[in-house]
């Protein structure tokens, strides 16, 4: 049976992520808010690491969206190769530097709608963006959330809307900026599908432990 976290429970969690990490980062490493979209559409079924192991030197070469026009798709190709479904990511970025050189202004939009209107751009990228980027109250659920957020019971949901949803109900707003990152890396790290390292949790003595 489904367990859910009390709203002081949600709160304490929270609060002790923020004691042991105040401002979390993305772990992809990009120069600049344009490439930080890249890196979230290349790592799309993908590791972090591996995306930032094939953008050090793609980035050296092309980190605006007009380099990366020059670049070309096959030149892009090239450089991200080692990560899984390349052709259709190196379209997918092509595509989206297009239109942010000739409708944006190069720069990224600033709304979902817009966001979601680039190629390879869906609602888990457009909120990365617009909660790393614009500091907005988003909530992108990965992998990782979609699998702890009922296992803690902070919320219950099969699908990432359904998570999401649930997540902007439950966390408190003082915590939202960076709510997303906590949760993140708690899965990446300590919480893990094989093997939770339970023992080694700070949140191990108020997480439901639901399906466990």
């Amino acid at each position: 049976m489904y367990k859910q976290l009390s709203s002081t429970e949600i709160s304490a969690i929270f609060q002790r992520f923020r004691e042991i990490n105040p401002t979390p980062q993305t772990e992809l490493i990009s120069p600049n808010d344009y490439t930080l979209l890249v890196s979230v559409v290349l790592s799309a079924q993908a590791t972090d690491k591996s995306v930032n192991k094939a953008t050090e030197a793609l980035y050296k070469v092309a980190d605006t969206p007009e380099k990366m026009l020059e670049l070309g798709e096959e030149g892009l190709i090239s450089y991200i190769k080692s990560i899984g479904l390349f052709r259709s990511k190196a379209k997918h970025i092509i595509g989206l530097s297009k239109i942010l050189v000739e409708e944006y202004n190069s720069q990224l939009p600033k709304t979902r709608e817009d966001l979601e209107r680039l190629p390879g751009v869906g609602r888990k990228t457009a909120n990365v963006i617009l909660n790393v980027v614009y500091g907005q109250p988003t909530m992108p659920v990965d992998t990782h959330l979609l699998r702890i957020a009922p296992k803690m019971g902070l919320c219950m949901g099969k699908t990432p809307l359904e998570v999401e949803k649930g997540l902007l109900q439950v966390i408190p707003s003082e915590f939202m900026e960076h709510a997303h990152h906590w949760l993140i890396l708690h899965g990446r790290y300590i919480c893990t599908a094989r093997n939770p390292k339970c023992q080694d949790c700070l949140i191990s003595d108020i997480c439901k432990h639901n399906g466990e």
